[in-house]
């Protein structure tokens, strides 16, 4: 069995992608089993950026092949934002329920419409000083005013998906992990890791 890096600190995020890549013979590990404490500073403006950033980082420091992801809500009438910097809107001690508020304050006066949104998933994965997997996916929908549903994290509540007729934090684990940003970015990264696992030649 081969460990992999999964370039977090997390060990919730850990079992999350443990649940979307599972029964694959790796061991996955974060950094702090291997006694790395350190985090690199997420200076790239994109979400593709800062995955290839954090994944390279905990590649040369353990020594192992390294997966990292970023993620955010990008929101079209607010400029794109929170974006990139979706973890530390309106600051980093700021709670989900404060940042659905400085949204919701800025939306109050746009269209339902035109209340357009999209989550991002960047997933890339570095061994040996080199990117060898990467992907982004989005998955689109609107902004409601009331936060809805007690399922997934972060924004969720606040994020309406037309195609489902609900928010994405009312959706059950499985139906949101098929549809998901993260869902469909973990799903490349799956089949990418099951040629690795058959020994094929890397595409």
């Amino acid at each position: 069995m081969r460990d992999i890096l999964i370039a977090s600190q997390n060990r919730d995020k850990l079992r999350e992608i443990e649940g979307l890549i599972a029964g694959l013979p790796f061991r996955f590990l974060i950094p702090r089993d291997l006694g790395i404490d350190e985090s690199p500073e997420e200076t790239e403006t994109t979400f593709l950026g800062n995955a290839r950033l954090k994944a390279l980082h905990y590649s040369r420091l353990s020594g192992l092949p390294a997966v990292a992801d970023d993620s955010g809500l990008s929101i079209d009438a607010m400029n794109g934002e929170p974006g990139v910097y979706s973890s530390r809107f309106c600051g980093e001690g700021a709670t989900y329920p404060q940042r659905f508020q400085e949204i919701w304050r800025r939306l109050r006066d746009v269209p339902e419409e035109k209340r357009t949104a999209h989550f991002t998933c960047a997933v890339v994965m570095a061994a040996s000083g080199y990117v060898i997997f990467e992907t982004e996916q989005q998955v689109h929908g609107l902004i409601v005013s009331t936060p809805r549903g007690l399922n997934g994290f972060g924004y969720d509540p606040i994020f309406f998906h037309p195609p489902s007729g609900c928010t994405t934090g009312e959706l059950p684990r499985a139906k949101k992990d098929a549809i998901s940003h993260r869902g469909q970015a973990f799903g490349k990264l799956r089949a990418f890791l099951e040629t690795l696992a058959k020994g094929e030649p890397r595409p």
